[in-house]
C-alpha cells in the first residue's frame, strides 16, 4: 500500500514538473513556428502584386481606353465601368462566404482558390484590352469580360487578403508581412503604370500641340501620328506582359508561403450568409473603420480614374501623362518604409490622419495653378507620399479589427475572410458608382469620343472630379475615423488576450499528450 502511494505521488510529481520543464521549450517552439523569414514575407508580398498591377492599369487607363481607343460613347463607357465594379462588389462577400466554408486541403484553405482562379483571370484580363472586329456587340464584349475578370480577380484577392491571418498568429509578424506586402503592392502599381503607360503612352493618334502662355493652342509641333491600329496593338502587348507577371507572382506565392492550419482552436458551426453578415456588420470598430476608409478610398479612386484624362485634356500634357503617373507611384513606393516606421512610432490611427490629409493641399495646388509641367511633376512627387499611406494603412488596421472581434466573440472561428470580403465589397461598389457618375459627367460636359481637343466644359468637369470632390470625401472619412475606438493600448490588450489563449491551448494539448 505504501509502495502504491509512493508511485502515485511520484506520478503526480511528474505531471506537475514536466509541464513546467516544457513551458519554456513550448513557448520557444511556438515563437519559432510563428516567426516568418524575410523570404516568406517577400513571397507572401508578391501575391499582392497581381491585384495592384492590373488594378492600376485598369484604374488609370481603362476609361481613356474605352473612350479614345475602343471609341465607345461616354454613356456606354459609364455603364461598363459602373456595372463591372458593382458586379465585382457583389462577388466579394459571396466569395468571402464560400472561402469561410471551404475545407482544409493539403495545400491549405485559401491557396486552392488562388491557384484555380489565376489562369481564368489572366485570360479575361487579356481580352479586356482587345478591340473586337465588330461594332454592335462591342459594349457587351467589354461588359462581359470586365465582369468575368473582376470575378476571377475576387477569387484570387479575397483568399489572399484573408491569408494574412494564417501565415502567423503573431501580430508583429503579421504587421511586418503586411508592410512587405504594401511595399510590393505599391511597386506593383508602379509596374502596372509603367508597363501600360510606357508602352501605350507614346501611341496616340493625336499630334503634340504647342500652347502659349495663356494655354491656347498655337501650332502643331509633332506631325507624326500613330495609327489607331498601332495604338490598339500597344494596349494588347502591354496586357500580355502584365498577364505573364500575374502568373509569375502567383507561382512565387504558392511555392514560398505555407498556410498555417488553425490548430488547437475550437471549431464553430458554419454560419449562414445572413448571420455571418450580421455578425460582421454589427461589430462597431469594423463598421467605423470601413466607413472611414470608404470615403477616403473613394477620393483616391476618383482621382485615379480621372487623372489620365485630367493631365491630357485639362493640363495639356498629352505626351507626359504616363510619366507623371509613374512618378506618383515611384514616390509612393519609396515612402512605404517611412510610413511603416511612422505607424509603429505614433500609432496607426495617427498615421492615417497625417498620411491621408497630406494629399489635400496638393489637390488644391494642381487645379489652382496654370498648366506647368515642372509643377505637375513636383505635385506628383508629393501626392505619391499620401498614396503610400492610403495603400498601407487600411490593410494594416483590418487585422486589428479581426483580433478585436475574436476577443469579444471567442466561440466564433474561421470567418476572417468575411471581414476582408465585405470591406472590399463596400469599397468597390462605391468606387464603381463614382466612376460611372464621373464618366457620365463627362458626357454631359460635352466630351467628344476620339477628339484630340475637348471643350472647356470638359476641362472644368475634370478639375472638379480630381480636386473639390475628393477633398470633401477625405474630410468626411477623417471625421468618421476620429470615432474609431481601437488605439494602440486596446490593440496591445487584444493581442495579449489572444496570445494567452493560444499559450493556454498549447499547454493543455501538451499536458494531454504527456498524460
Amino acid at each position: 500500500m505504501a509502495r502504491g502511494e509512493g508511485a502515485e505521488q511520484y506520478a503526480a510529481t511528474l505531471l506537475t514538473v514536466k509541464p513546467l520543464n516544457t513551458d519554456i521549450k513550448t513557448v520557444k517552439a511556438k515563437e519559432r513556428r510563428n516567426r516568418l523569414s524575410v523570404w516568406n514575407k517577400l513571397c507572401y508580398a508578391f501575391g499582392g502584386a497581381p491585384y495592384q498591377i492590373t488594378g492600376s492599369a485598369l484604374g488609370f487607363f481603362l476609361q481613356i481606353y474605352l473612350l479614345d481607343v475602343a471609341q465607345l460613347d461616354p454613356f456606354h463607357a459609364s455603364i461598363i465601368l459602373f456595372v463591372g465594379r458593382a458586379w465585382d462588389a457583389i462577388t466579394d462577400p459571396t466569395v468571402g462566404f464560400l472561402v469561410s466554408r471551404s475545407r482544409w486541403t493539403s495545400i491549405g484553405r485559401m491557396m486552392p482558390w488562388i491557384l484555380c482562379s489565376t489562369p481564368f483571370a489572366v485570360l479575361t484580363y487579356f481580352l479586356i484590352w482587345y478591340v473586337p472586329p465588330f461594332e454592335e456587340g462591342k459594349v457587351i464584349w467589354y461588359l462581359v469580360f470586365y465582369c468575368l475578370f473582376q470575378s476571377m480577380q475576387t477569387c484570387f484577392h479575397v483568399p489572399y487578403s484573408a491569408l494574412t491571418m494564417f501565415i502567423s498568429s503573431n501580430q508583429k509578424e503579421r504587421d511586418s508581412a503586411t508592410a512587405y506586402r504594401m511595399m510590393v503592392e505599391v511597386l506593383g502599381t508602379v509596374l502596372g503604370t509603367a508597363i501600360q503607360g510606357q508602352m501605350v503612352g507614346g501611341a496616340s493618334d493625336c499630334p503634340t500641340e504647342a500652347y502659349d502662355a495663356n494655354g491656347t493652342n498655337t501650332s502643331t509641333v509633332n506631325k507624326t501620328i500613330v495609327s489607331l491600329d498601332e495604338t490598339k496593338r500597344a494596349y494588347l502587348h502591354a496586357s500580355g506582359v502584365i498577364c505573364i507577371i500575374y502568373i509569375l507572382c502567383a507561382a512565387i506565392l504558392f511555392w514560398g508561403v505555407k498556410e498555417q492550419k488553425e490548430s488547437g482552436q475550437k471549431k464553430s458551426k458554419p454560419l449562414s450568409f445572413r448571420r455571418g453578415l450580421w455578425m460582421v456588420m454589427s461589430h462597431g470598430p469594423y463598421v467605423k473603420l470601413v466607413a472611414a476608409f470608404l470615403f477616403t478610398s473613394l477620393a483616391f479612386m476618383l482621382l485615379e480614374g480621372n487623372f489620365a484624362l485630367f493631365i491630357t485634356y485639362a493640363l495639356g500634357h498629352r505626351e507626359d501623362f504616363h510619366n507623371i503617373l509613374l512618378v506618383i507611384m515611384l514616390s509612393g513606393t519609396l515612402t512605404i518604409p517611412w510610413w511603416q516606421w511612422f505607424l509603429a512610432r505614433f500609432g496607426k490611427k495617427t498615421a492615417s490622419f497625417v498620411g491621408i490629409s497630406w494629399a489635400v493641399p496638393f489637390m488644391i495646388l494642381i487645379v489652382s495653378i496654370k498648366s506647368h509641367l515642372i509643377i505637375s511633376y513636383l505635385v506628383s512627387v508629393a501626392a505619391g507620399v499620401s498614396v503610400a499611406a492610403a495603400f498601407l494603412l487600411p490593410w494594416s488596421m483590418l487585422p486589428d479589427v479581426v483580433d478585436d472581434f475574436k476577443v469579444k466573440n471567442p466561440d466564433i472561428h474561421g470567418h476572417e475572410a468575411l471581414f476582408y470580403s465585405f470591406y472590399v465589397f463596400f469599397i468597390k461598389f462605391a468606387s464603381g458608382l463614382s466612376l460611372g457618375i464621373s464618366t457620365l459627367s463627362l458626357k454631359f460636359a460635352g466630351y467628344v469620343t476620339g477628339n484630340c481637343l475637348q471643350p472647356d466644359s470638359v476641362s472644368l468637369t475634370l478639375k472638379v472630379l480630381v480636386s473639390p470632390v475628393p477633398i470633401v470625401l477625405i474630410v468626411v472619412g477623417l471625421l468618421i475615423l476620429r470615432t474609431y475606438p481601437i488605439d494602440e493600448e486596446t490593440r496591445q490588450k487584444n493581442h495579449k488576450v489572444l496570445q494567452d489563449e493560444l499559450d493556454s491551448e498549447s499547454e493543455t494539448s501538451e499536458l494531454g499528450s504527456s498524460v
